[in-house]
């Protein structure tokens, strides 16, 4: 009993650091607010109740097991870890389904892999510390919810070339597909605002990829949003931009 009193207490400190209310949760649900609170109050629910509220709160089990002291995730692989799972495409693959909440046997229906050759991927992985293989080819990712691949490092540059070779290489009018790119004249501290505002929008995808963790393979698609920012000017206005004179370089 002590544990489970635990669990619901680091539970609430979840939901609160994610400013879920009571009330928000209890909609999410198909809950009244009093039998929410209730249940809290009481720290008495089921299994399948635990998994509802972490689905609709976009909060993993690994998460969870982690506020509770749990083995501590990783946010980041070194530059040796993805080395290796960049030079091996099977490795990657698995490693990205995991990530993506795709179980064993939906990677084998997926991918052309045998069951050997994704048990011998999780094992690769389960040794760098990725994840967890457990009894029944069951898999307990041991990135943080905060995760993200070394910047401009081995992985990320493969996606980046992937984006422009590939990702890019698109019209963009079909349906769930949309491209705009701005350019706009903005203060230092308005492009700092909205730089932050893309990093939450980034942050509202992870969640949602969390809450749709537990929905069959076969109702989602594989989405990938781009989300980039900086200064910069095209090339061509570049060659056209007038150079400082010489008076006025020196005053």
């Amino acid at each position: 009993m002590p544990q489970a009193i635990t669990l619901v207490d680091t539970l609430k400190r979840l939901l609160k650091s994610r400013g879920v209310t009571y009330g928000e949760l209890a909609a999410r649900i198909g809950m009244s607010e009093a039998s929410v609170k209730r249940m809290f109050s009481q720290k008495n629910f089921t299994l399948q109740r635990l998994d509802q509220i972490l689905d609709a709160a976009g909060i993993g089990f690994d998460e969870l097991n982690a506020a509770q002291g749990g083995p501590k995730l990783v946010a980041q692989l070194t530059l040796a870890q993805e080395k290796e799972i960049i030079g091996d495409p099977q490795l990657l693959v698995v490693a990205v389904s995991a990530m993506n909440h795709i179980g064993f046997d939906d990677i084998v229906r997926t991918y052309s892999l045998s069951e050997a050759q994704v048990t011998a991927c999780l094992l690769r992985l389960d040794k760098i510390g990725f994840l967890e293989l457990l009894p029944n080819n069951r898999v307990k990712l041991l990135i943080a919810r905060t995760f993200s691949w070394i910047a401009n490092g081995p992985i990320q540059s493969y996606f980046r070339s992937e984006a422009a070779a590939d990702y890019l290489n698109a019209r963009f009018d079909g349906d769930g597909e949309v491209l705009g790119l701005v350019n706009v004249m903005l203060s230092k501290q308005s492009s700092a605002a909205l730089i932050e505002r893309l990093k939450q929008v980034g942050a509202d995808i992870a969640q949602q990829h969390q809450i749709d963790a537990r929905v069959p393979l076969e109702q989602k698609q594989a989405m990938s949003f781009m989300l980039a920012a900086r200064p910069w000017v095209p090339h061509a206005f570049q060659a056209l931009l007038r150079k400082p004179s010489p008076s006025e370089q020196s005053s």
